[in-house]
């Protein structure tokens, strides 16, 4: 699996895609950036805020994403946290009514083929 360069890849605002996470390190390629590539069956693209009420609607969802996996090198999720979230799972909250806060600036531009920005807007955080 290749990365693209993370200074090539764009966001859903046209800009060059920025980190995403590196505390905990995030993405596909575990490179901090929502990167994907079509070896990445879950789309890690769109970047999150993850809050409590996700964490548990995932975890229903049958995808714990509280709990440390150290022999993946996953320290388990915490509110507050940004993370490459799967798009489908991100949508399925979304229809749910508690998809977590989106970073515009980290979610690939690839995302707009299922995703209104008009919608990310609605969610859409800025850093502090």
């Amino acid at each position: 699996m290749e990365a693209k360069e993370p200074n090539l890849a764009k966001n859903v605002l046209g800009e060059p895609l920025v980190s995403c996470s590196n505390k905990p390190m995030t993405g596909f390629f575990r490179d901090g950036c929502c990167n994907s590539c079509a070896e990445d069956m879950g789309m890690h693209t769109i970047c999150s805020q993850v809050d409590a009420t996700f964490l548990q609607f995932s975890q229903s969802r049958g995808n714990d994403l509280s709990t440390p996996r150290p022999e993946f090198e996953f320290p388990g999720l915490k509110p507050g946290n940004r993370w490459c979230l799967c798009l489908p799972r991100w949508l399925e909250a979304l229809k749910a009514g508690c998809a977590p806060p989106v970073y515009l600036d980290g979610t690939h531009s690839s995302v707009l083929q299922y995703v209104q920005l008009d919608v990310l807007k609605q969610y859409a955080v800025q850093d502090n």
